[in-house]
């Protein structure tokens, strides 16, 4: 099931990273056909897939019937993600909402859409799955139970997306521009997540605890059991909770809260059904263990780290997707396809970077925080078998495979021999714990790095090198497809400007000037190198103001007047560098600062000049 939290997450990604271009290449009426018909082929398809299932019931054994199914339900949930992009990225329905101004003034409700969309197609893919999953293991829910259980337990996942968001879009709606602009920076956005972060993680279990529909177990023999247990490790919650998870029918049972204020224990009904009082006690000590051990924390630090990863990533990404675009023209910028291919390639970037971090890395960390819990009930109870007969339970009355893994747990087998390899020898405990210490320690070491990588590339002159360099690939690949255009050759000539590569940007606005000998920006950008350049080499005062003329008799924008008054001024015209400052400053809409300081530069020359003739008079004078 924990699965439905990684698709979950990615039709997010799908949805967030998809940039809208200005054309659909389908009608409207085309794009609602090709929509109806991919989701009476999905379900047509999928209702197919589990009834091949259904046929092979009787002839299968349970193990091979238990594989079959989870392959067919991870199958077709991948295959819904699949469609979902495709209505997206194929068929742009979005293209159709986003020009209603309540979408765009609250995008949430948008994105609320489509994650609608996606969730009916995972609503597909239960109900089809219902039939066999009733008749495989034997459960007694109602169909609408199932798909409802499904839906419900995985939707608290989006719940951290949704208050980040809908708190976003109120802020942009208030008219206050501080936090807007604080929204919109890197370090704005990494504050305002990690305070959310924290705070779900603290109250978020109230609000999970009653969207899942649990309530406060009665007074009784297995509360006050499990209140004792937890009176005896010390640790502390505010209730225990009936859990109705899948009708309450399947053994589990759970622990949510970081502060004990907050902290919740779960239990199904299934769980107080069928086990004895020793095998309740194993099941809650497990639980004390996540606690004890500070699992959750963990977890909480690793979402954090996947801010770290994925600030690092973000600029890696964008980069290396606009170098394959620059060096091997996969895009061509003028395609209406631009916009789509670019948002796809980042799209898989961001999916195939959180599957790497969540079903991978991740996953480690809760299999063996999952072993480690067991371990910790192992000890506290000083007896295996409690906790290995639960498992044993869990087997029968699921018709789960007790050799089939996932990525969050150990195989039921796995975890049964481990407990068993302890019992014959103790130091298999101190081994896992000192395995979790050393795997902790790495990954504490390469977000650091990582962090810090990402902090030299955001902020270093890295970023500036490595975003100069792109800019000349994309820039050579468009010249490559256009020579005779002049601004793309400005364009490269104020890169090696920018970098004080003087010699070929000079050469580059030269070869401008041929193109187009009234190039504003090009006459403009190489008269300021001329007449300010801190390398005497390239300096020509006289080839300024020519240039400087030229581009002021085409334009007469302010900034192309201070290039005429900076080119006055190193010339020693004084009084027509003031008086083309002037002009500047009078068309100037903002930076009068800027144009004033560079009146008053020349003011003060003026009045040096002056001053020196005067000294030379009185100098001439004595001597006669």
């Amino acid at each position: 099931m924990l699965g439905n939290f990684l698709y979950y997450i990615i039709a997010l990604l799908v949805y967030s990273t998809y940039q809208p271009s200005a054309e659909t290449g389908f009608q409207p009426i085309e794009s609602l056909l090709f929509f109806l018909g991919l989701a009476a082929f999905f379900f047509i398809f999928t209702w197919m897939q589990f009834k091949k299932i259904e046929q092979r019931i009787d002839q299968a054994s349970l193990r091979s019937l238990d594989h079959l199914f989870h392959t067919v339900l991870t199958r077709q949930s991948i295959l819904a993600l699949l469609i979902y992009a495709i209505d997206i990225y194929a068929l742009k329905i979005s293209h159709f909402l986003y020009h209603i101004p309540l979408f765009k003034k609250i995008p949430t409700l948008e994105a609320l859409i489509f994650l609608t969309l996606f969730i009916a197609y995972l609503s597909i893919v239960w109900w089809c799955a219902y039939n066999s999953f009733t008749k495989i293991y034997q459960n007694g829910l109602s169909r609408k139970d199932y798909v409802l259980s499904n839906i419900s337990f995985s939707i608290p996942v989006i719940l951290p997306w949704l208050f980040l968001s809908v708190t976003s879009d109120i802020i942009n709606i208030l008219p206050f521009e501080t936090p807007k602009r604080f929204l919109i920076s890197t370090e704005g956005q990494i504050i305002y997540f990690m305070f959310f972060l924290f705070i779900i993680s603290i109250i978020g279990p109230v609000l999970i605890q009653k969207f899942w529909g649990c309530r406060p177990l009665r007074f009784g023999a297995i509360r006050h059991r499990i209140e004792s247990l937890c009176r005896k490790a010390n640790m502390p919650y505010r209730d225990i909770m009936v859990w109705p998870l899948f009708g309450g029918r399947m053994i589990t049972a759970g622990v949510m809260g970081l502060i004990r204020q907050f902290r919740y224990i779960l239990v199904t009904p299934a769980l107080m059904r069928h086990l004895d009082p020793s095998e309740i006690d194993a099941v809650i000590a497990h639980e004390i263990g996540h606690i004890k051990k500070n699992h959750l924390s963990f977890y909480l630090a690793f979402f954090a780290g996947y801010l770290v990863v994925t600030f690092t990533a973000l600029d890696l990404i964008l980069y290396a997707i606009i170098y394959a675009e620059a060096t091997y023209g996969f895009i061509n910028s003028s395609s209406s396809a631009y916009a789509t291919l670019s948002s796809i390639s980042f799209s898989l970037f961001m999916i195939i970077l959180f599957l790497v971090y969540f079903r991978y890395i991740f996953g480690y960390f809760m299999r063996n925080f999952e072993r480690q819990a067991d371990l910790y009930a192992y000890s506290m109870m000083g007896d295996a078998q409690p906790l290995i007969s639960t498992f044993e339970k869990i087997t029968v009355t699921s018709g789960q495979s007790p050799d089939r893994p996932n990525w969050h747990h150990f195989s039921i087998k796995e975890r049964i021999d481990y407990l068993r390899a302890c019992e014959n020898d103790s130091s298999w405990i101190d081994r896992h714990n000192t395995k979790i210490r050393i795997s902790i320690a790495a990954y504490i070491t390469a977000i650091f790095l990582v962090g810090w990588a990402g902090y030299k590339i955001h902020y270093d002159d890295i970023s500036d090198t490595i975003k100069g360099s792109l800019l000349k690939k994309m820039i050579h690949s468009q010249i490559d497809n256009d020579r005779s255009n002049p601004d793309l050759h400005q364009l490269l000539g104020d890169i090696y400007f920018s970098e004080n590569n003087y010699e070929k940007a000079i050469l580059v606005y030269k070869k401008t000037l041929k193109l187009d000998h009234s190039h504003v920006r090009t006459l403009n950008n190489l008269a300021w190198l001329y007449a300010t350049c801190d390398n005497n080499n390239f300096r020509h005062p006289e080839k300024a103001l020519e240039l400087a003329l030229h581009a002021a008799s085409l334009s007469e924008e302010p900034h192309v007047m201070d290039t005429l008054a900076e080119a006055y001024y190193v010339n020693g015209n004084y009084s027509a560098a003031i008086q083309a400052e002037q002009q500047a400053i009078l068309k100037a809409k903002n930076d009068h600062a800027y144009y004033q300081q560079q009146i008053e530069k020349f003011r003060s020359a003026e009045r040096d000049t002056i001053f020196q003739l005067e000294e030379n008079k009185k100098i001439y004078m004595n001597e006669l």
